[in-house]
């Protein structure tokens, strides 16, 4: 028995990898309390910041500290895998790769953070809003948040040996070869930067491109634009065809149009045409939903006699340009246009012919209809 105890001891002292496993079972032991104490760790470390972020007038230390909870929740985990590891007293290649896990492991929480802050402190990035649009804001937030990722990969290269100058310079060589075959992704690249610093749309504007789509932006990415149509279905549209093509932008107007022809009946006397554009005149010049002033044209004009009807132009501008409102606009407008031709005394034309026959073939039989009872 005594022989087998010092087996049992033997094989206890040698352990793992030459760590005992006395020492192995403790520093699972630290890790497994690190993890019990990162709840412990939120709760009062966290939530007492959140107290006294609560105590400040300013918004931005609410959702910094909100973005940052995670990564901070993080470090007693972080804690306690450094102390597992300075426990275990490894050596030679164990050694080096456990210090530089626990390096990557800081790079990761430092830049998870950096990373995460950028959207509460874009707040005052969105000042310069004032020199810039807003979408050219969010272009510079994401590019802030993609040099952060590129940093950060970089230095935990580097903490494993790996040297990123070499990388670079080879990549520059690689992507000589890579541009060729990726020309289309830079020409949608570089389009959306022209978009962006034209000023052609912004999210939220309703545009249409002929042929392309028409709906509402919602998002402009690096390659394409996100635009939802009236159906509610997306659209992802490359930055080149809407660079490239001509493009309205309904979102820009200053007023709405109303363009119509009226047809009235032929019948209608000089007397009732001059009542009923007059009474159209008076309607649009009275109400302030339409814009009558010098610098905008406004006609209310006799205008053709087409094939069945007598046309009257109506040409006018609405102060608004949502559609809604300027759907109940015209919609007033038509109730007030038929309520002024039926005063009048005449009606609207509708498209018919006359055919007039001088006479009947002699040798072709008359045709009798029988007569039409009505109930």
């Amino acid at each position: 028995m005594r022989q087998f105890w010092l087996l049992v001891v033997d094989v206890w002292n040698r352990g793992l990898l030459e760590t005992s496993l006395g020492r192995i079972f403790v520093a699972l032991g630290i890790v497994v309390l690190a993890l019990l104490v990162r709840n412990l760790f939120v709760k009062l470390v966290v939530g007492w910041l959140r107290r006294m972020a609560l105590k400040t007038d300013t918004r931005l230390d609410d959702e910094a500290l909100a973005v940052l909870e995670r990564p901070m929740a993080f470090i007693p985990v972080l804690v306690g895998l450094y102390l597992a590891v300075d426990y275990l007293d490894l050596s030679g290649g164990l050694a080096l790769f456990a210090d530089r896990l626990v390096r990557s492991l800081i790079v990761l929480i430092i830049f998870w953070a950096f990373r995460n802050l950028v959207t509460p402190l874009s707040t005052l990035l969105r000042q310069l809003e004032r020199y810039f649009t807003a979408s050219m804001i969010d272009w510079l937030i994401k590019a802030i948040k993609v040099v952060l990722i590129f940093i950060g990969a970089a230095t935990v290269l580097e903490i494993w040996g790996i040297r990123i100058g070499p990388i670079i310079a080879g990549l520059g060589l690689f992507g000589v070869a890579v541009a060729l075959g990726a020309q289309d992704l830079f020409k949608n690249l570089i389009s959306g930067i022209l978009i962006i610093a034209e000023k052609r749309f912004n999210p939220g504007d309703w545009i249409k491109v002929d042929g392309e789509v028409e709906g509402t932006v919602e998002d402009i990415g690096f390659r394409s634009t996100l635009i939802r149509q009236f159906d509610k279905a997306p659209v992802y549209v490359p930055n080149a065809r809407l660079s490239d093509n001509s493009l309205i932008n309904y979102s820009k107007m200053s007023h709405r149009r109303i363009f119509w022809l009226i047809g009235v009946e032929y019948r209608t006397t000089v007397d009732q045409l001059r009542r009923i554009r007059d009474g159209i005149e008076t309607y649009i010049r009275g109400c302030d939903a339409f814009d009558t002033s010098p610098a905008l044209p406004t006609f209310v004009r006799i205008d053709r006699f087409s094939d069945s009807s007598i046309d009257i132009m109506v040409y006018c501008f609405t102060r608004t340009t949502q559609w809604g409102e300027w759907l109940a606009i015209k919609e007033k407008l038509a109730y007030e246009i038929k309520c002024i031709v039926e005063g009048a005394g005449t009606g609207f034309a509708f498209p018919s012919q006359s055919i007039y026959v001088e006479s009947l073939p002699s040798d072709q039989p008359e045709v009798i209809l029988p007569p039409v009872h009505q109930p």
